[in-house]
């Protein structure tokens, strides 16, 4: 990915890019979306770049390559920066902040990049030089192998801790998939070695086959689904693989395990009493399912537990849209070859309590929280993945955001399916703390689509404001292959989700602590 507004001082570099038959430019409207383009690029191919100039672009793409730092995935950020003889000749230059010290942009850059997403600062006169490589490239790109004792050990004392408890429990989280090196097919493995119940992590839907017999649903404390809280709160054993736990997945603080806890993590492995460093995780929960004795008393206890089926209302063509009437026509429009992109917001939780059959997938951006962020990344993501239906729930405050990348849809015919939910406002930040900066302006999404096309686009905008428009316009979208959909799906400005609701209330009280005062 490459931003083009500002850059010359990547100018030469940008050419030197192209001239790399193995390298594919894809031009974007601005920084920001070029970085959270990059990220969902990284989503679906394992790693993406981001090239950018200097302070004006690298400041603004700073936040992508944040979310991508939170989100452990593998984004590298590439900057232009200025002739190395600037400093010393104490230059004052423009895209910078009026100093002869150029350093400061890497002192940023080293708070936000680590291992999965790292920085590289190019200066203009170095672009096209030659690079003398030290070593070999394999130095970087090999895999990294668990320490072989290491793994044993960690194996050994972790089958002997479950040998002992009577009602274990796999909960997932988001850093299973980021783990690679095939974490997801050993998790299955281990899973159904042991018999027990596995529940995942909102920011993990998807990554457990959601119609395997030992999936219990999300757990999210209050707004969990299908009873999964009861059952992880019943364990006397807890396997967290991957997971992460923020205010945000543990509902103002509110849902944490209140058990000890076996942590699995990308490259280590922690549980009472014990750590072991250098153990990779799909090589450690393979090794583990050969170690562990099977147990599905909570499975037993789960089936006990579990809600009856919710029995799907559906309304008359004329009826008014509701969300509820969204959700129940994404939900049939989701395949085995669908991947759903549920943006900040409601959208979370309505993305949350959809059904994802076999091969579906599911892309959240929960630890970073950036709203606005499924446009570009969906943009990201289908250019990697065209062979995939893309999907985006988002809402109209989030969209404003980052809108322009629709363009970007366009100019590659990427058949993405955009349902913004229009209900004139931040209705996230209102359940969380209510206030007149949460109105916003109304747009004519439709009408804006079309205007992407210019003389040679294939959008198409679309307004639904009964269950039989919306089901209408999801065939016009389902036909159009050419181009990007956007179907504003317009609703009551109450019309949220209970699940919303209650989350938003338990965070607005976290974030309301007063200071802890020390003792004097």
């Amino acid at each position: 990915m490459s931003s083009l507004p500002t850059k010359d001082y990547n100018l030469v570099l940008l050419d030197k890019l192209q001239a790399n038959p193995n390298l594919t430019e894809i031009g974007c409207a601005n920084e920001l979306n070029c970085s959270l383009a990059a990220e969902g690029y990284a989503r679906a191919n394992g790693v993406s770049a981001c090239v950018v100039t200097f302070s004006v672009g690298a400041l603004s793409a700073f936040n992508g390559t944040g979310s991508a730092y939170a989100e452990n995935l593998a984004l590298i950020l590439i900057s232009g920066s200025p002739n190395t003889n600037d400093a010393s000749q104490f230059h004052l230059l423009h895209h910078t902040l009026g100093t002869t010290d150029y350093s400061y942009q890497l002192e940023m850059a080293k708070k936000i990049t680590c291992c999965a997403p790292c920085y590289i600062e190019i200066p203009t006169n170095l672009s096209g030089a030659e690079c003398v490589r030290p070593g070999p490239i394999s130095a970087v790109t090999d895999p990294v192998t668990s320490d072989k004792a290491a793994l044993e050990a960690a194996a050994n004392c972790a089958a002997e801790y479950l040998s002992g408890k009577l009602k274990p429990v796999i909960l997932v989280g988001p850093k299973l998939r980021r783990a690679g090196d095939g974490a997801e097919e050993s998790l299955l493995k281990l899973a159904e070695a042991m018999g027990c119940a596995v529940a995942v992590q909102p920011a993990a839907k998807g990554m457990f086959p959601e119609d395997h017999k030992q999936f219990v649903g999300i757990f999210w404390g209050t707004v969990s689904t299908d009873a999964a809280d009861s059952i992880v709160h019943w364990a006397d054993a807890l396997l967290c693989v991957g997971t992460s736990f923020t205010d945000y997945s543990t509902v103002g603080w509110t849902a944490m395990p209140d058990i000890p806890l076996m942590a699995a993590e990308m490259d280590h492995v922690t549980f009472p009493g014990a750590h072991f460093s250098r153990v990779r995780l799909g090589e450690f929960l393979s090794h583990l399912a050969t170690q562990v004795k099977y147990n599905n008393s909570t499975m037993i206890e789960h089936n006990r537990l579990k809600p009856d089926p919710v029995l799907v209302h559906t309304p008359a063509p004329g009826d008014e849209l509701t969300r509820k009437e969204i959700s129940r026509q994404v939900q049939a429009l989701l395949g085995s070859k669908t991947t759903l992109f549920v943006e900040t917001g409601d959208s979370w939780f309505n993305g949350i309590q959809l059904k994802l059959p076999q091969g579906a997938q599911f892309e959240i951006e929960m630890a970073w929280g950036h709203i606005g962020w499924s446009i570009p990344a969906a943009f990201g993501y289908a250019l990697r993945h065209p062979d995939r239906k893309t999907i985006v729930m988002i809402g109209d405050g989030s969209f404003q955001v980052t809108a322009q990348e629709v363009s970007q849809m366009v100019r590659f015919n990427l058949p993405i399916t955009i349902l913004l939910v229009n209900n004139r406002g931040y209705t996230i930040e209102v359940e969380i703390h209510d206030g007149s900066y949460n109105k916003i302006k109304n747009w004519n999404y439709a009408l804006l689509v079309h205007a992407f096309n210019g003389e040679d686009g294939n959008a198409k905008g679309l307004s639904a404001k009964t269950a039989g428009e919306l089901e209408d316009a999801i065939k016009v979208a389902t036909e159009n292959t050419q181009g990007p959909t956007l179907i504003e799906c317009s609703i009551d400005q109450d019309d949220c989700s209970r699940e919303l609701i209650t989350w938003g209330h338990f965070v607005a009280t976290a974030n309301a602590r007063p200071p802890r005062v020390s003792g004097g």
